[in-house]
């Protein structure tokens, strides 16, 4: 029974790592992309949320066809659901930007690297929940440290943006800006989401 038990929890981590290792990969291209904006990365950057929403719907067919998860399949679903709306943040903060041909800011970059650290701590944080679980928390909340310092840049980002506009088309140039930040700080969200949902996991496996 043991063995059973163990082969569930296995298959699960192992879904879940793999999305946070995708997600920590979608945020690593993000940041090359917005140093250095070209066409092969932004494939790339697509490729790599074609292939974690493969993983996650791998998951959520295990999910469906598992009666014993170790943990609580909403958890489950919920960590899953969070690190994938990473990864869709990061594709569609780039294919808004190509768009609406909206040029990378170092506010962005700013944003994306910090977005790229979280991913990290989520990453590990994910790797730590079977064995190390206290671990797995410290991670959580310098993850969560992280995205509190993402919305604060995004404030001014704003801020900077409507301080003095000058004529119509900068008010569209403005608006377009606006569209990509707010794809970036929904990614922040969704990280924080991810962060919650391990401090949840472990508090009730504990």
């Amino acid at each position: 029974m043991l063995k059973i038990f163990k082969r569930k929890e296995d298959k699960f981590q192992k879904l879940i790592e793999q999305q946070a290792a995708l997600a920590f990969d979608a945020l690593k291209l993000l940041v090359k992309y917005l140093e250095s904006p070209a066409p092969d990365i932004a494939e790339e950057l697509s490729m790599k949320e074609k292939e974690a929403d493969e993983v996650r719907r791998i998951l959520i067919d295990e999910l469906n066809r598992t009666f014993v998860t170790p943990f609580d399949r909403e958890d489950i679903f919920a960590l899953s659901r969070s690190i994938d709306d990473v990864v869709d943040y990061a594709d569609t903060t780039v294919m808004e930007m190509v768009i609406l041909k909206v040029d990378p800011s170092p506010y962005m970059l700013r944003i994306a690297s910090l977005l790229k650290d979280a991913a990290y701590e989520i990453w590990h944080g994910v790797q730590r929940l079977p064995t190390h679980p206290s671990v797995a928390i410290d991670h959580a909340q310098r993850a969560k440290a992280l995205e509190n310092r993402v919305e604060a840049v995004y404030r001014e980002a704003i801020a900077a943006l409507f301080s003095g506009p000058e004529d119509l088309h900068h008010v569209v140039e403005m608006l377009k800006m606006r569209e990509v930040y707010r794809h970036l700080s929904n990614a922040a969200d969704r990280g924080d989401e991810a962060a919650n949902s391990i401090a949840d996991i472990v508090v009730k496996k504990t």
